[in-house]
């Protein structure tokens, strides 16, 4: 099963997709100040999806909009 999500907001950058992923590691517009992002929902997400067996990563958004694309897979469990 794939779920995606998809933003308004900046994008984040192809050098940074792997990063966003880490704890605390935030991208952030040069003028937003520190402390406004924990930097931990998405390493939150990486975590969970991980946990069971999915995966999660950023890309661009498809329609070529601004904004940053999430995708999340989770395996199929087998039917009882």
């Amino acid at each position: 099963m794939f779920v995606s999500v998809e933003d308004e907001g900046p994008g984040v950058p192809e050098a940074e997709r792997e990063d966003v992923f880490r704890r605390f590691h935030s991208v952030r517009l040069a003028e937003e100040h520190f402390g406004r992002h924990s930097g931990l929902g998405l390493a939150i997400a990486k975590a969970t999806f991980e946990g069971h067996d999915g995966r999660i990563w950023a890309e661009d958004r498809h329609d070529g909009s601004r904004g940053a694309r999430f995708v999340a897979r989770l395996p199929a469990t087998p039917s009882e």
